[in-house]
């Protein structure tokens, strides 16, 4: 790995330090507990919840180590819908980067030995992770993805935008939405005011819902 390091968050999970950026790849007041309140809980969830519904995809900008796929994967075993995950990752990880997170700690082993088992499959065509549970890792740049595929949530998880100020454009913003469904929710960490105008520009009303510990608020916004 170069130019990264892993650090050990408030919650005892692990996530990646990446020096060339100069972020981590998760809150480091807990990586896990920040992926299940901001993309399961406030995001999947209460998708689920709103709609009923028995078949759900779900796109993610910034798949990195696959920790919000693995809290999904795991939130899912008990439920009864089944979930077509799309990851977009411009610069995947190794395997043996992915093995070294601890991730397997946090979720059931099944999960974590059918995603490590498949992730360098996964990075070339869509890939079955269990009857109810399909994953694809699209190898490319934001501005570069392209699906005939239309998604019901949109976990957004690009780095922050004093890091990455192009991930967060216009630009992105716009190229981005126009795959998710009318009805469709997109939720991410962070809440700003040009986020907030941009998203409301595209056709989205707007909801602050309560942030992951060390935020206040993030941003839930359903495409009208």
């Amino acid at each position: 790995m170069t130019n990264m390091d892993f650090v050990i968050t408030g919650d005892g999970s692990k996530t990646l330090y990446n020096a060339e950026i100069g972020e981590c790849y998760h809150s480091k007041h807990g990586a896990v507990q920040e992926s299940r309140h901001v993309f399961i809980k406030t995001g999947l969830d209460h998708y689920v919840q709103q709609t009923g519904a028995l078949d759900v995809a779900i796109l993610e900008v910034g798949f990195g180590t696959g920790l919000n796929f693995l809290q999904t994967a795991d939130y899912i075993r008990d439920k009864s819908f089944r979930v077509d995950y799309v990851g977009i990752e411009g610069f995947p990880l190794p395997l043996d980067t992915i093995a070294a997170t601890g991730y397997d700690e946090t979720v059931d082993a099944g999960v974590w030995s059918a995603y490590v088992n498949n992730y360098e499959g996964a990075l070339q065509q869509s890939v079955r992770i269990h009857e109810r549970l399909q994953l694809h890792i699209a190898h490319t740049l934001l501005m570069d993805f392209d699906s005939e595929k239309r998604f019901d949530v949109l976990y957004f998880d690009a780095f922050a935008a004093v890091h990455q100020p192009e991930m967060w454009s216009d630009l992105a913003l716009g190229h981005i939405a126009q795959f998710v469904k009318p009805g469709g929710v997109f939720v991410t960490y962070a809440i700003t005011g040009n986020l907030k105008r941009s998203m409301k520009s595209l056709g989205f009303s707007i909801e602050k819902a309560p942030g992951a510990p060390g935020k206040r608020e993030m941003l839930r916004a359903t495409k009208q």
